[in-house]
């Protein structure tokens, strides 16, 4: 299991007590109307990584040599021929093309043989299948991977068995991923994202990786730069299945000093490793369903602390209590927000942490009739979220910039941005019931519409 169902990009749920509305406003004559064409992604512009070599080096050991849940792997493996990727189930028809782009950035950017199979023979098989399947075999799911079996059905026969361990591996020959069929297009995509780097590379998450998807933060959700140089190390050369960890250690130095040339000059982090408490706490903290969120929260906030960290995992510490606060105590969770953004704002590689936080930020600022603070806010983040190809948040900050041009009197310029919100809202939020939920929840936050609506 990969993508862990913790809900960052739902982002400004139960964000502000508001007074119900019944008078129409100019965002619900949009919603009430027929929405525009969904928009997509179509030409990738990663930020390449500013991480130092001896940081990758040590990342990938970790990375590669042990299972999300702790058990070391004594052998390093991957795919040794070209690898062919074949579609089944009932997938939506963007998973197609979102599975093409991802895999022509493997091609091209971690030069890995990878392609869509010709026919039936494959050695990732890609099955859609309807979510509730998903977590009927494993509930904390939005999506998972498994080795040496090809269908839902294989896996369900063997899933008891040695077949599908990891750890007994010594070379990869075949793997399933399993997506769901009737989520968002973002979801989906984000899934075979994610589902394929694991596949096709490490099997570890670390939540010391600012910007990664191995990290079950998911705060990114395509393939970055750091992911792409970790993959292209992974198929370099100079590597081979059942190697071991101190084989695969002595030539990362090397390999690294030639994909990544940029990265000899930069100075290590050498951040400490992530305590178990932290990681449980902060699932707990944001996972469905879990009770006692705020007391998460707060141990995982303090483990944060003790810990003397500066680096990302405090700042999402403070933002995962802003979230938990902002039902009961609209003050101390903007003072959470402000500590989180503090924290992102120390490093380029946590740009797309300040975009979720400037969101929280700007929402605040509208409620509070402060549209020019929101504006400002929201004008840098707009950039970053469609950059890390981000749809549902780049709607979000949209209609949040909508609001705060109406509150501003700049109606016909709010309308237009609002306009543009939705093409992305349909990617990102999916279906059209979930678009109009987002624009009434985001539209009551505007004072003004407020006022009107208790009337």
């Amino acid at each position: 299991m990969r993508r862990l169902i913790l809900p960052l990009y739902l982002l400004l749920g139960a964000c502000m007590p508001v007074a119900p509305t019944e008078t129409a406003t100019r965002a619900a004559v949009i919603a009430d109307s027929t929405l525009p064409p969904m928009r997509s992604f179509s030409v990738p512009r990663p930020f390449p990584t500013t991480a130092s070599n001896a940081d990758i080096a040590r990342d990938f050991i970790e990375l590669s040599f042990a299972l999300e849940s702790g058990r070391a792997l004594e052998r390093f493996t991957r795919f040794e021929d070209p690898i062919r990727v074949r579609v089944t189930g009932q997938p939506r028809a963007s998973l197609f093309s979102d599975l093409d782009q991802v895999l022509h950035r493997l091609r091209t950017e971690a030069q890995i043989d990878v392609a869509r199979a010709t026919g039936d023979a494959a050695q990732i098989t890609v099955e859609a299948v309807p979510r509730a399947e998903i977590r009927r075999i494993l509930p904390q799911a939005a999506c998972f991977v498994v080795p040496n079996v090809s269908s839902l059905q294989e896996y369900l026969r063997v899933r008891r068995t040695g077949q599908v361990n990891w750890s007994n591996m010594t070379e990869r020959n075949r793997v399933a991923v399993f997506v769901p069929a009737d989520a968002s297009p973002q979801e989906v995509r984000d899934c075979l994202h994610e589902e394929l780097a694991q596949a096709i590379g490490p099997l570890n998450d670390l939540y010391r990786l600012p910007d990664s998807v191995f990290n079950d933060d998911n705060v990114h959700t395509v393939l970055t730069g750091f992911d792409m140089t970790i993959l292209r190390a992974f198929y370099d050369p100079a590597l081979q299945s059942g190697m071991t960890r101190e084989e695969v250690a002595a030539r990362l130095p090397a390999i690294l000093a030639r994909i990544n040339p940029a990265g000899q000059g930069q100075r290590a982090s050498n951040l400490d490793a992530t305590p178990r408490g932290w990681v449980d706490a902060i699932q707990a903290a944001l996972g469905p369903g879990t009770p006692n969120r705020e007391d998460a929260a707060r141990q995982a906030l303090s483990i944060a602390m003790a810990m003397g960290w500066t680096d990302h995992r405090r700042g999402f510490a403070h933002y995962a209590m802003g979230r938990i606060l902002q039902a009961r105590d609209l003050d101390a969770a903007l003072a959470q927000f402000r500590e989180a953004d503090r924290f992102f704002a120390a490093s380029p590689r946590t740009r797309l942490h300040r975009a979720y936080v400037a969101s929280q930020l700007a929402a605040h600022a509208i409620a509070r009739n402060e549209p020019d603070a929101a504006l400002t806010l929201l004008a840098p983040q707009i950039e970053v979220a469609a950059r890390h190809e981000n749809a549902a948040l780049l709607a979000t900050l949209l209609m949040l910039r909508a609001e705060a041009l109406d509150l501003s009197g700049r109606v016909t310029e709010a309308r237009e941005v609002r306009l543009d919100s939705l093409g992305w809202a349909r990617y990102g939020f999916g279906s059209d019931v979930a678009v109009r939920g987002k624009i009434d929840e985001i539209g009551a936050l505007n004072p003004l519409k407020r006022r009107i609506g208790s009337l």
